[in-house]
C-alpha cells in the first residue's frame, strides 16, 4: 500500500520582503482624482502586477476607494482580477491575441482595438451575446508602437460601422514625451489626435471617453486630459522628472503630492571584519582603504536589486546610510557599516524607503542605474514576498 507523505505549507522565512501600504495607495488615488477634477474619469493602471506591488490587492484597494476603471496590459492580467471578484471596468490597453475574443466578452472586459481583425473577431464573439461589446480605438499619433495610423483610420471606422454588436466607447492615443516640456512632438501628437477625433465624429461616432494623458501629462499638460486620464506610476508614489532645454525642472505646478507605496527591507545575515587593502565580492571591484566592518545582506539581483547599484548605491540601517561595496551578486549584497554604533546580525535594513529623515527611493535607484522608477519597481522579483498593511 502506497504511503502518502504530507508536506506542510511553509511561510517564507528568508528575511527580505516588501511592505505595501494600501492606505497610501488610496491616498495617492484621491490625490489624482482631485487633480483631474469631477469631469474627468480616472483609469487606475494596475498593469505589470500593479508595477510590482500586487495587482489583486492593489485593485481591491483602488476599487474600495472608488476606482471605476482599471487598466491592464492583456487578458492574462485581467483574469486574476475577475477571479478575485473585482467587477470594475477593465481596459485591455495593448489589445488581445486571436482566440481571446470570446473570453473578453464573457468577462466583460473592454479591449483596445486598432486592427481590422480585432473588430471582425470581436463582432463575431459579441453577436452570440445579448449586449453590445464596448471597445476603445487607439490611434498612433507618433509613438510608433500600437494604434491605427491616420491614413488607415477611415477603413477601421468603416469596419466598426459594419459591426452592430460593437460600441465605440473610447478613443485613445499615447504620448511619447509628456515629461519633456519643450518637446515639439507632443504638440504634433495633440494635433494628430484632434484630427482623428474629427474623423471619428464625421463617421457618425461619439465615443464618450477620449484619453491620452498618462501620469506626466496629468501633471503637466491640462489640455491632454479630455474625458479620461490613465495614471500609473503616480498611484505608487512616483513620476518622472520634468525637463526643459535638456535640464531637469521642478516646482510650481510640476508636482503631485503622492508618496511611495512600497518599502523594501531585509536584515543583516552576517557581519565581517576586513583589514585594509581587502578586495570584496566578484571581481574584487571594491578594495577596502582602511579596516572595515561589513554587513552581508540576503538580497541580490535575483530579487531585482539592480546590479548597477554596485559600489554606488546605499541602504539605511540604524538610521544611518551605509554604502554598497563590491558587486551585487545573485543572492547577496555587501554594505560598509563601519562606525555605525550597535550594528548586529538581524538588524533591519531599508533598501527602498525612509527612516528618521533619511530616504532611498526608486528615483535614486533609477538615476544610479541609468533606468527609470518604473523598471526599478517592476523588477522586484516574485522571490520577495509582499506584505500588505496600512
Amino acid at each position: 500500500m502506497a504511503t502518502t507523505i504530507e508536506i506542510p505549507s511553509r511561510v517564507a522565512t528568508r528575511p527580505t520582503w516588501a511592505e505595501v501600504s494600501l492606505t497610501t495607495l488610496q491616498q495617492n488615488f484621491r490625490t489624482v482624482v482631485k487633480k483631474a477634477g469631477p469631469d474627468v474619469t480616472v483609469c487606475a493602471v494596475v498593469k505589470a502586477d500593479a508595477y510590482g506591488h500586487g495587482a489583486v490587492e492593489c485593485s481591491r484597494a483602488l476599487r474600495d476607494e472608488g476606482a471605476r476603471w482599471l487598466g491592464v496590459t492583456s487578458l492574462d492580467e485581467a483574469i486574476p482580477l475577475r477571479e478575485a471578484g473585482i467587477e470594475s471596468r477593465i481596459l485591455l490597453m495593448t489589445g488581445f491575441w486571436r482566440g481571446e475574443e470570446s473570453e473578453i466578452v464573457r468577462l466583460k472586459l473592454t479591449p483596445t482595438v486598432w486592427e481590422p481583425w480585432h473588430i471582425e473577431s470581436l463582432e463575431n464573439a459579441a453577436a452570440r451575446g445579448t449586449q453590445r461589446q464596448p471597445v476603445h480605438l487607439k490611434v498612433d499619433t507618433g509613438m510608433g508602437r500600437l494604434g491605427v495610423a491616420l491614413d488607415e483610420l477611415s477603413a477601421v471606422l468603416e469596419a466598426l460601422s459594419a459591426s452592430p454588436h460593437l460600441l465605440l466607447e473610447g478613443l485613445s492615443t499615447h504620448l511619447a514625451s509628456s515629461e519633456i516640456m519643450d518637446a515639439p512632438s507632443v504638440s504634433e501628437q495633440e494635433r494628430r489626435f484632434e484630427e482623428a477625433q474629427k474623423m471619428v465624429g464625421a463617421a457618425g461616432f461619439e465615443p464618450k471617453l477620449i484619453h491620452m494623458a498618462n501620469t506626466s501629462a496629468l501633471i503637466s499638460r491640462r489640455e491632454t486630459w479630455n474625458k479620461m486620464v490613465r495614471p500609473g506610476i503616480a498611484l505608487y508614489g512616483y513620476y518622472l522628472p520634468f525637463q526643459r532645454a535638456g535640464r531637469e525642472v521642478s516646482g510650481g505646478t510640476l508636482r503631485l503630492p503622492v508618496k511611495p507605496v512600497l518599502t523594501w527591507k531585509t536584515r543583516i545575515l552576517s557581519m565581517r571584519n576586513f583589514a585594509a587593502n581587502q578586495a570584496l565580492g566578484y571581481g574584487g571591484t571594491y578594495v577596502t582603504r582602511a579596516p572595515a566592518h561589513v554587513a552581508v545582506l540576503p538580497v541580490g539581483y535575483a530579487d531585482g536589486y539592480n546590479r548597477q547599484l554596485s559600489n554606488r548605491g546605499r541602504v539605511i540601517v540604524r538610521d544611518h546610510y551605509a554604502p554598497i561595496v563590491g558587486s551585487i551578486s545573485m543572492d547577496l549584497t555587501l554594505v560598509d557599516v563601519t562606525g555605525i554604533p550597535g550594528i548586529a546580525v538581524g538588524d533591519e535594513v531599508i533598501l527602498l524607503g525612509t527612516s528618521d529623515g533619511l530616504s532611498v527611493d526608486a528615483l535614486e535607484h533609477a538615476r544610479l542605474a541609468n533606468s527609470s522608477p518604473y523598471e526599478i519597481l517592476c523588477n522586484i522579483s516574485k522571490r520577495v514576498p509582499r506584505k500588505y498593511g496600512n
